[in-house]
């Protein structure tokens, strides 16, 4: 016997949001029990000697403990200074103190692919041809003290 439901589809606006996401927590928490509470945000910026912002990392720590970074990103003629390393060192020996013992992330093969694999992140997928002639790269790392 099917069973029809109907339905509309809407933007979202705030309360859909918290809705969906506390929906899909959830579900992964009855499946797999969380190992901390919350999303624990890491999140830094570096700035010169004058105050101005040349870089920052948006990451955090989810219910598994594993760290995610989302965005590193370091200003042009900042890069290629080491400033990068430091702030992504600086997120994973947080990370570790925190009880996170693996990271991930996410990048395009005209970003950062060489810098992530220097600081010894493997490549564990990609989708090639995303954008058209370019590679999205998926790696991770095993964090240890």
């Amino acid at each position: 016997m099917e069973i029809k439901t109907e339905f509309t589809i809407e933007p979202c606006e705030k309360e859909n949001v918290k809705k969906i996401v506390d929906g899909i927590n959830n579900y992964n928490l009855s499946k797999v029990p969380a190992i901390a509470d919350i999303w624990t945000r890491l999140e830094f910026v570096a700035k010169d000697k004058n105050g101005i912002e040349v870089g920052g990392i948006l990451a955090g720590i989810g219910y598994w403990n594993g760290l995610e970074i989302n965005i590193l990103w370091i200003k042009k003629g900042y890069r290629k200074k080491g400033i990068g390393t430091q702030i992504l060192k600086h997120v994973e020996k947080i990370a570790i103190e925190k009880g996170a013992e693996i990271s991930m992330l996410d990048t395009f093969d005209f970003q950062a692919e060489d810098f992530y694999l220097k600081n010894g992140y493997k490549p564990i997928g990609e989708i090639k041809g995303f954008p058209k002639g370019q590679r999205r790269i998926y790696l991770s790392k095993k964090l240890t003290k």
